[in-house]
C-alpha cells in the first residue's frame, strides 16, 4: 500500500532546523508539522503550516535583526 502526504521540501542551515524541530515537537504551531527529517539541512513539512510557519520564522530573523546605524557626518 502507498502513502501519499502533501508537503512541502525546506532547506535551512542546521541552527534553523533545530528551531524549526522544537518548534514541531512543542506543538508551538498547534500542531505537528515535520512530515520528515531528512537530513542536516532539509525537511518535510505540511503545506497547511507553511504560512503560520513563515510569519514565526520572520519574527525570530526581526528579533535577532540590528536595524542600521546611519553615520551622520557633521
Amino acid at each position: 500500500m502507498v502513502n501519499v502526504n502533501k508537503g512541502v521540501l525546506v532547506e535551512c542551515d542546521p541552527a534553523m532546523k533545530v528551531f524549526l524541530l522544537n518548534l514541531d515537537e512543542t506543538e508551538a504551531l498547534g500542531c505537528r508539522f515535520v512530515l520528515q527529517n531528512l537530513d542536516d539541512t532539509h525537511l518535510f513539512i505540511t503545506t497547511e503550516i507553511l504560512s503560520v510557519l513563515q510569519d514565526r520564522v520572520d519574527d525570530l530573523m526581526d528579533k535577532l535583526s540590528f536595524p542600521q546605524q546611519t553615520e551622520d557626518r557633521n
